[in-house]
């Protein structure tokens, strides 16, 4: 009897392909990375992967091709495709932006009212206008929207931007947020029982894996005469681990503790006494 896999398809090429592969890598799952190929089988999970240029994937997983796939929001919202968000995925994170020149006399987007926008992402910006009632000319390219006010194509654009490094140095500044984006895991619709089993198993793994990628093992020697103070900083999952050392009047702690107060919180902790603090990353977390 044949196996059941689950249909995935990731962007072959382009801003998410390395870290959803990494991803997927980092669930355990052996694949092959899709080079001079569209399609590849996992070596342990059932799953197959399509790599497919990133607009098309909407496409591919609400037409049923692809059961799920991975794909920039910017994407999706603009293919307007009937699919579900399963996972944000924190990766791949930009905006979609206005930009003017560095000469325009911007106070609102109500400045932008008859005048002529350049963008990759048509359907987004269409949107964006009518809800603030603002009626422009649309322009859509495709690539290289930046050039478009130089070359008299455009009095402003609406681009994906990262840095922003790239609109400055062709003479723009950003003005105003049309839509934040990251990598988003999406759904055909109706999913059968079977397919959806497998997702849920995937999405432990992805889940346990973001998990991991937010927090940082923590280990450290602490004299025992400050171990209250040091252990008041490491609450830990549910609360630090403390051993006894070799060394009469000491111990050794170990704990997880999130990115963002990281270094905060080894401050505190060199502060409190502790030394030999050592932090490792973590690839998985099961919560």
């Amino acid at each position: 009897m044949t196996e059941t896999k689950l249909k995935i398809a990731l962007q072959k090429s382009g801003r998410l392909s390395e870290d959803s592969h990494n991803l997927l890598k980092k669930c355990g799952i052996g694949f092959g990375s899709g080079t001079g190929k569209l399609r590849s089988e996992a070596q342990n999970f059932p799953l197959e992967i399509y790599f497919l240029r990133d607009d098309d994937i909407p496409e591919y997983v609400a037409d049923g091709v692809a059961d799920i796939g991975i794909v920039g929001e910017n994407v999706l919202a603009e293919s307007r495709k009937n699919v579900e968000i399963v996972e944000k995925l924190g990766f791949g994170k930009c905006r979609l932006s206005l930009a003017v020149p560095k000469n325009f006399q911007f106070g609102s987007v109500k400045d932008l009212a008859a005048k002529r926008i350049a963008t990759s992402y048509p359907n987004i910006l269409r949107d964006f206008f009518q809800k603030n009632e603002i009626s422009a000319e649309i322009h859509t390219i495709s690539g290289s929207v930046e050039i478009a006010p130089s070359i008299g194509l455009a009095d402003a654009v609406c681009d994906l931007v990262s840095s922003g490094s790239t609109l400055f140095t062709n003479g723009l500044r950003e003005v105003e947020t049309v839509l934040n984006s990251e990598a988003v895991l999406i759904a055909r619709p109706n999913l059968d029982e079977t397919a959806r089993k497998i997702l849920e198993k995937l999405l432990f793994r992805i889940k346990s894996v973001k998990a991991a990628a937010q927090n940082k093992y923590i280990l450290l020697n602490a004299p025992n005469d400050k171990l209250d103070e040091i252990t008041r900083f490491l609450p830990g999952i549910k609360s630090p681990t403390v051993m006894p050392l070799a060394e009469t009047g000491w111990s050794s702690v170990h704990s997880v503790i999130n990115e963002n107060d990281f270094w905060e919180i080894v401050e505190n902790l060199k502060n409190a006494g502790a030394e030999g603090i050592l932090v490792l990353s973590i690839d998985q977390m099961i919560q």
